[in-house]
């Protein structure tokens, strides 16, 4: 077997593969032992036929087919091997010569994986930012915390934000009620921004008993495609006016939570927990940014078949994404007034910078012989089945080699990201 190598890209190449007489003697062996099987003669039971006899019985179109697609199958993968490159996926054969007994040629195209040249991952120049706590993010949580403590009166007084009301009320879109617009005895707290701007604004100064109409124009950009930039009419009644009272924000309230003596340690223990959140969160997007700066400095060729698989995990997630909305992929692009080119145009660009960043991450990798003990990887696989231990399925999937291997390169990727951090930092 003779090969020559052709780079069509940086991440697809071609083999042309000559085969000689020796090659195709071999092929055509295993061939007429395949057929054989099938060959019925009588005196021999069905498969135990011997090949000199079977040969009588089966045509030469059919033996020559039988061997040259053998000989293809047994040479394709020697031939990349002997090239030192890996195909991503089945190479896509193309039969260009053949001659029974004395030689053929075929072509062999496949995506590889490519060669990547890291830039100095070690120095990529980025640093974390700092993680603060402002007097403001202690103060808003103590106001949550004040009103899960709260009380509820019922006021004889006009509404007024911070208050809650309990309403009903009808949309109304060029007369018709629209889905989605009507409720009774709905519990709102005036100032939440839970509605479109302007209802709660328009509920506000009015008492008990109140009935009165809204007219509102829903934004442009709203969610619901057949209400965005419409205008409508909310028949509003409110039944009731509540006043929130909060406790005050005090060493009383401090002992309510837990094992706080005073205000302050309260405030000390949600100044902790604030700054331990906004780092993990600083870290998160470091890392984003460690990984797009490492793909700007190195030379990463992005595979055609892995930004296809990338496309088809971002579809995948958002077909599943509008299917808990009852809606189908189409439906879910118009809604959001996306059209399809516009959409898989926008889904390749983020394949092709996710197969980059993995690419990228698998070879820092190698170059620092980054692994995961096997233990750890059990002790994981032990913690996701304690997790999913009322799902079959997907306790069933644990059990698989590939999805434990893909466990492994996941811990591999964060071990390497962790890497990354403490190199930089």
């Amino acid at each position: 077997m003779k090969t020559k190598f052709k780079k069509i890209s940086d991440s697809r190449v071609e083999l042309t593969v000559t085969l000689d007489a020796e090659d195709l003697k071999a092929a055509k062996k295993k061939a007429l032992e395949k057929l054989a099987k099938d060959v019925k003669v009588e005196g021999f039971r069905k498969g135990k036929v011997p090949t000199e006899i079977a040969r009588k019985f089966i045509p030469d179109n059919d033996l020559n087919a039988e061997t040259i697609d053998y000989a293809v199958r047994s040479t394709v993968v020697q031939a990349f091997q002997k090239e030192e490159k890996s195909p991503l996926v089945l190479p896509s054969v193309n039969v260009t010569k053949y001659v029974p007994d004395e030689s053929a040629e075929y072509t062999a195209t496949a995506d590889i994986i490519p060669e990547v040249k890291l830039g100095d991952y070690k120095k990529l120049g980025v640093k974390m930012g700092e993680v603060k706590v402002t007097e403001k993010d202690i103060k808003d949580i103590l106001d949550n915390i004040a009103k899960s403590f709260a009380e509820k009166k019922v006021a004889k007084k006009a509404a007024e934000t911070g208050d809650e009301v309990i309403i009903d009320f009808v949309g109304k879109k060029n007369g018709e009620a629209f889905k989605g617009g009507s409720a009774k005895d709905y519990k709102l707290t005036l100032g939440s921004k839970t509605f479109i701007p302007g209802f709660e604004e328009g509920i506000v100064g009015h008492s008990s008993g109140d009935k009165f109409d809204l007219k509102l124009t829903f934004p442009k950009d709203y969610g619901v495609t057949d209400l965005a930039g419409a205008k409508t009419v909310f028949e509003v009644l409110v039944k009731q006016v509540n006043e929130i009272i909060k406790p005050k924000i005090n060493d009383e309230l401090a002992q309510k939570c837990g094992p706080f003596k005073t205000l302050d340690e309260l405030k000390e223990d949600i100044k902790k927990n604030i700054e331990a959140q906004k780092r993990h969160t600083e870290e998160e997007k470091y890392k984003d940014t460690l990984v797009r700066e490492l793909v700007k400095k190195s030379k990463i060729p992005a595979p055609e078949v892995l930004i296809d698989d990338q496309v088809r995990m971002i579809r995948d997630d958002m077909t599943r994404n509008a299917s808990s909305q009852g809606l189908s992929f189409e439906e879910f692009l118009k809604r959001n007034d996306e059209t399809l080119e516009n959409w898989e145009k926008e889904a390749r660009k983020i394949a092709e910078e996710r197969v980059k960043a993995s690419l990228a991450l698998q070879n820092v990798a190698l170059a620092e012989k980054i692994d995961v003990d096997d233990d750890l990887v059990a002790a994981k696989v032990a913690e996701l089945r304690d997790v999913y231990k009322k799902s079959p399925e997907a306790l069933k999937q644990l059990k698989s080699p590939n999805v434990r291997s893909d466990i492994k390169n996941r811990m591999i990727i964060e071990a390497t990201l962790d890497y990354l951090v403490k190199t930089n930092k």
